[in-house]
């Protein structure tokens, strides 16, 4: 094929590079906005439900007419969105799955709604049943309870699962001190802790133990179990920032006699805050911190000047400067939004750290010496990333070594994005005492880290990532995601010789499709998402050559039809959960056409 001209692709740049500075709010970073959920909207009306049943029952509820109006507009909202199979997805662009498909026809049932929508119900029931039900659920998850027990306690509250089915969570091991919880293995993951209190102290309720030494311990256990989660709940009372988490914590409280207790008022008060126009609820409030990181990192150099102290000011302030209360995690690491339900990670961290440089490259990083607090900012961000790493030499999200289930371990792409902030902070010049002793630590786990990502290379070439999928492929995997990721780190640390970055480009370039565009994997359904993170990588490698040639002909074309924008479900918020952002796209397309117009630079 002909070579794309210089001018066509500097156009391009130029058009999705407005389209994305389009998109910041009022105060100059981006928030963007995560899709709507049909699991979220489930899940919330169920909680709507259980303090609604209880408000008869105490004077501290009045009976709103809102909660009456809401939960009719969810179950409306569910019912238009149904897919054609009778299951629901966890987006609207998203395929039937078990999970979301028996909280959202469970729903219905404890609403007492079946003879309104006899259709929807119906239809529900047989996805459910053709899927294979609790065992088919209990497949999904393995041996992570994170999700499963949730669901399964959702079902039970609408009559139709047995309290037999839903396991018992150990939440009197809650009340022990924070830094055992790896020690005894908990059944969920480390952000699932509120989790483990409330459907806990649920399911022990609606069935106790039969053991009376264990059943006295748990009994023990409810008052202070939940003085914690008390103290763990956010100011806007939204764990995590995020529906489905708060509407599970909310639910089993509720339906225990403690609609009144200040955990479950909290958790309402969430839910309606977060309720969208049409009735659904996304499945987190947002991720206004990532996405202003990935905006600042896209576009690099080419940020408005302008807009570079005000960014910079916004970034830094997200940073934490006390221990978390919920995680215990120690200062100097980000979450993924500014509310104050998220929880400082691997990946958040790194993006800041790289944005906060990208955002002082060439001004005051290279003053002499650079401003303290600057300065001061970014070691705390890299000694905080140094103690997460773990003995295998990768990051894990959140805690340090926690266990073995998928989200609490070490990932690739987390290591990667970790490797790169690392990097990029070691190159900058160091001159401060304080940085140069954090810079031997810093080289060993550099080449710890590689090691890592050396190992959990696969045969064929390909890395896989934790947080992102491809909802075609058979496995759910996005290797391309994964791939695209870790090659980045090879190329910005200087490693493209390495075997490692020649045989992942190898698997990236061999799974391109025909028409030049990226997915998952070879043959699959095409995004521009995992077009733009693999073009960033090819056509840093060789821009003249036909895999970035094609692929810049099939971004560009949908820069210049208007079709960029379209955002597809590769994010997994947690255990499975699909969703997608919208300024997903216009990130890695700007991030991709900046290096295209940059050639290998």
């Amino acid at each position: 094929m002909s070579q794309v001209s210089a001018e066509r692709i500097a156009a391009g740049y130029a058009r999705v590079r407005e389209l994305l500075l389009s998109q910041r709010v009022a105060a100059g970073h981006w928030v963007g906005e995560l899709s709507t959920s049909a699991l979220s909207t489930a899940t919330a009306v169920m909680a709507l439900e259980q303090v609604r049943r209880a408000a008869p029952c105490s004077t501290a509820i009045p009976s709103l007419p809102q909660f009456d109006e809401l939960i009719a507009r969810g179950l409306q909202w569910l019912v238009a969105h149904q897919n054609a199979d009778g299951g629901w997805g966890d987006t609207t662009a998203s395929f039937s799955n078990i999970s979301t498909t028996m909280l959202c026809h469970a729903v219905f049932h404890a609403t007492e709604t079946v003879a309104e929508y006899p259709a929807a119900v119906a239809a529900a029931k047989d996805y459910v049943d053709r899927a294979g039900g609790v065992p088919a659920l209990r497949r999904r998850y393995g041996r992570d309870k994170t999700f499963s027990i949730p669901i399964l306690t959702h079902c039970a509250l609408a009559g139709l699962v047995d309290w037999r089915e839903v396991s018992s969570l150990p939440f009197e091991l809650a009340c022990i001190p924070h830094q055992f919880y790896k020690w005894v293995r908990l059944p969920v993951v480390s952000y699932a802790l509120p989790a483990l209190i409330a459907i806990g102290q649920c399911r022990f309720h609606h069935r106790p133990t039969r053991n009376p030494l264990l059943r006295m311990i748990r009994k023990a256990a409810i008052a202070p179990s939940l003085r914690l989660l008390q103290k763990i709940q956010p100011s806007t009372g939204g764990f995590l920032e995020a529906a489905p988490l708060t509407s599970f914590v909310t639910m089993s409280l509720a339906s225990i006699g403690q609609a009144e207790h200040p955990v479950v008022q909290q958790g309402i008060r969430f839910l309606l805050d977060s309720v969208r126009p049409d009735g659904s609820w996304p499945i987190d409030t947002n991720l206004a911190t990532w996405v202003t990181t990935l905006s600042i990192n896209a576009l690099g150099p080419d940020l408005p000047a302008e807009a570079r102290d005000s960014l910079r000011d916004f970034v830094c302030r997200q940073q934490y400067r006390t221990v978390h209360p919920y995680t215990q995690a120690e200062p100097g690491g980000w979450a993924w939004t500014d509310l104050s339900g998220g929880v400082p990670d691997a990946d958040d961290t790194p993006g800041a750290l790289l944005a906060v440089m990208n955002l002082t490259s060439g001004n005051i990083l290279n003053a002499s010496p650079p401003p303290a607090d600057l300065a001061a900012s970014l070691r705390n961000g890299v000694r905080w990333l140094l103690d997460l790493q773990n003995g295998d030499g990768g990051w894990p999200t959140f805690c340090r070594g926690w266990g073995t289930l998928p989200f609490d371990r070490s990932a690739p792409d987390l290591t990667a994005h970790a490797l790169r902030a690392i990097s990029a902070w070691q190159g900058r010049g160091l001159t401060d005492h304080a940085d140069l002793a954090l810079l031997s630590r810093s080289q060993k786990a550099v080449a710890a880290g590689f090691r890592y990502l050396s190992k959990t290379q696969r045969h064929d070439g390909s890395w896989l990532p934790l947080w992102f999928g491809n909802q075609h492929h058979p496995d759910d995997e996005n290797a391309t995601y994964g791939t695209a990721r870790v090659l980045a780190a090879y190329r910005d640390i200087l490693r493209k010789q390495d075997s490692e970055y020649q045989r992942g480009l190898k698997w990236l370039l061999a799974n391109q499709n025909d028409d030049g565009s990226w997915s998952g994997s070879k043959g699959l359904p095409s995004s521009v998402e995992e077009t733009s993170l693999a073009l960033e990588i090819v056509v840093s490698a060789n821009p003249d050559s036909h895999a970035a040639q094609s692929a810049l002909e099939w971004l560009l074309r949908r820069i210049e039809d208007g079709t960029v924008h379209q955002q597809s479900p590769i994010g997994f918020y947690f255990a499975k959960l699909w969703y997608s952002e919208r300024l997903y796209p216009l990130c890695f397309a700007t991030q991709a056409m900046r290096r295209a117009v940059g050639g290998q630079n």
